[in-house]
């Protein structure tokens, strides 16, 4: 019976965002408008770092890298969200929802190791300043950069084999916005404690050590800022930092929170508002925190605009 109705599981139905016409009208143009701003916020980014000499440094490469992905992460979840929450066919085929699963999982991955590649570049900056053109240069970013994609897709490919080899006789309907695996892990008629085990784990190499390592340069930067004695070379310094921490925080937090924790506490309801914190709030406001403060990113915005007047 459970190969039967396995067979019949073509097809995933998703949530949308609201049930009551009033309200899908309004979550349709709030979101439609965050992702616009998420694609203009971080083409924007990327636009004025190729324009301006002075911001082609490894900070600002990594910065793309992660203005990159935060445009296809949004990308593979937000669209989908638009559709379903306006449209009475919320389906999406088995092998979209793999594909939409692999691609969230691989992009959020490198989103990690790029916030810690980051994080790094800020240490060396920051507490090795006679050093930092040594130790960071163009090698080095490449290979960072290269290493958290690769190692990011292909651990990605292993849970996206694993979660779709399930079989899923209990029911098709998804209680999540996209496709994500702690709610599919609750459709499959067989344990998946194998599953969750995997998860844990991938979970602990790559978004906690990154977390880890990124706490730990931060403690490092944070010392070495307490001993400048200048005020104003130490609020120059915490300046610097400060919005990489914005960031940092509330990305590992949400991306832990889902991933990192025991089933038992599952709630499909808080789980969805969080999801919506990493997957459409955080890359709006990454191009905004980072630049907002930036002299040389909006002085070049500024000539950009006088110089079509």
């Amino acid at each position: 019976m459970e190969n039967v109705n396995q067979t019949l599981v073509r097809t995933f139905l998703l949530v949308g965002l609201s049930n009551a016409p009033g309200l899908q009208l309004v979550f349709f143009l709030l979101f439609f408008l965050m992702y616009t701003a998420t694609l203009s916020g971080n083409l924007l980014l990327i636009i004025v770092v190729r324009l301006n000499s002075r911001l082609q440094t490894p900070m600002y490469f990594f910065l793309c890298n992660l203005a990159f992905i935060d445009i296809c992460f949004s990308t593979t979840i937000v669209p989908k969200i638009l559709a379903n929450t306006i449209s009475h066919d919320k389906e999406i085929s088995f092998l979209g929802c793999a594909a939409q699963m692999y691609f969230h999982l691989a992009l959020g991955a490198t989103e990690c190791l790029i916030l810690a590649a980051m994080a790094y570049d800020r240490y060396i900056a920051i507490c090795k300043p006679l050093q930092y053109n040594a130790i960071i240069d163009k090698k080095l970013c490449l290979s960072l950069a290269a290493g958290s994609w690769t190692v990011s897709f292909l651990n990605s490919v292993i849970h996206a084999v694993f979660t779709f080899r399930l079989p899923y006789c209990k029911s098709n309907q998804v209680n999540h916005f996209f496709c994500e695996m702690p709610p599919l892990f609750r459709l499959s008629c067989t344990d998946t404690w194998f599953n969750e085990i995997a998860v844990y784990i991938s979970g602990g190499l790559i978004a906690l050590c990154s977390f880890l390592l990124t706490l730990l340069s931060y403690v490092y930067i944070i010392s070495t800022i307490l001993n400048i004695h200048c005020t104003e070379g130490r609020k120059k310094a915490f300046s610097t930092c400060a919005s990489h921490l914005a960031v940092v925080s509330l990305y590992y937090g949400t991306i832990m929170f889902m991933y990192l924790r025991p089933r038992s506490s599952y709630s499909p309801d808080r789980d969805r508002v969080v999801s919506i914190l990493y997957t459409v709030v955080i890359p709006m406001l990454n191009p905004i925190i980072y630049s907002v403060r930036n002299k040389d990113f909006t002085g070049t915005i500024r000539k950009t605009i006088i110089s079509y007047y």
